[in-house]
């Protein structure tokens, strides 16, 4: 990064992957242990995100409150496996900066380690002595939730022909014939010969006639909407206790 933001700053940036797609909030900041200046990132990963996966902030931008780094969510996933306790050794960091392809610094410098920056913004090592002799530093797991986005399933709509029988009734016409006599006054018509005659009526009549048209009657689509549900999550953590051993334990007294 050009531009070295805090580590309070860092905590309150969510990372993306090189497609800005989210991987998730960070966690913790580790800084390099000689300058001070924030190296690496840690972000949950994992079923119900109960892991934490190392991210270099190499590269990194920073856009709003997101943390844009030049790798796909695939690979950070697929990061080497480190405890993400207080401190990095120089031997975890080589492994991930491979992982990364990414030029260890350290190689060409002096040889330091990387450690996590706790709530205070102070950086803490846990390297062996750095207490003094007399004193002991307690440590314990706090459980970290997150979530990761996941394929729950697919839906798809589907179009199919059925066929059914319809009925309806319409009027028709047709034509009958019915005899009519009327009588002749003399002198309107002449007086035919008498012999055989015939006349000819042609008759009409209607029939149904059936077609079929093809018309848009509904339009149907997916939408989806997020719902929100409560999920529990049940882990055992680890914690460390430190009691007095000595000659005179019953008359000592622990200082607050």
């Amino acid at each position: 990064m050009s531009n070295y933001l805090t580590t309070d700053q860092l905590r309150d940036l969510t990372v993306h992957d090189q497609e800005g797609e989210k991987v998730g909030s960070i966690c913790q900041v580790f800084v390099d242990d000689t300058s001070q200046r924030p190296d690496w990132v840690t972000v949950p990963t994992g079923l119900f995100g109960t892991k934490e996966t190392f991210v270099p902030l190499a590269g990194a931008q920073v856009r709003g409150l997101e943390l844009h780094v030049p790798f796909t969510k695939d690979v950070i996933k697929d990061a080497p496996r480190v405890d993400a306790d207080e401190h990095l050794a120089t031997e975890q960091e080589r492994h991930l900066y491979a992982h990364y392809g990414l030029t260890d610094p350290a190689s060409a410098e002096s040889v330091t380690g990387r450690s996590a920056v706790p709530d205070d913004g102070t950086a803490r090592s846990r390297a062996a002595g750095a207490g003094g002799e007399h004193e002991l530093v307690r440590s314990e797991e706090r459980l970290r939730v997150g979530t990761e986005e996941r394929v729950a399933g697919t839906a798809r709509l589907k179009k199919a022909v059925v066929t059914e029988n319809v009925t309806t009734t319409i009027p028709v016409t047709h034509e009958e014939v019915r005899v009519v006599r009327e009588p002749v006054r003399a002198g309107e018509v002449a007086a035919p010969g008498i012999g055989e005659a015939e006349a000819t009526v042609t008759l009409h009549e209607e029939r149904p006639v059936v077609g079929k048209e093809k018309v848009a009657v509904e339009r149907v689509r997916l939408e989806t909407t997020e719902v929100t549900e409560e999920a529990q999550v049940n882990d055992t953590v680890r914690k460390e206790q430190i009691a007095y051993e000595g000659a005179d334990a019953e008359s000592r007294r622990d200082l607050p």
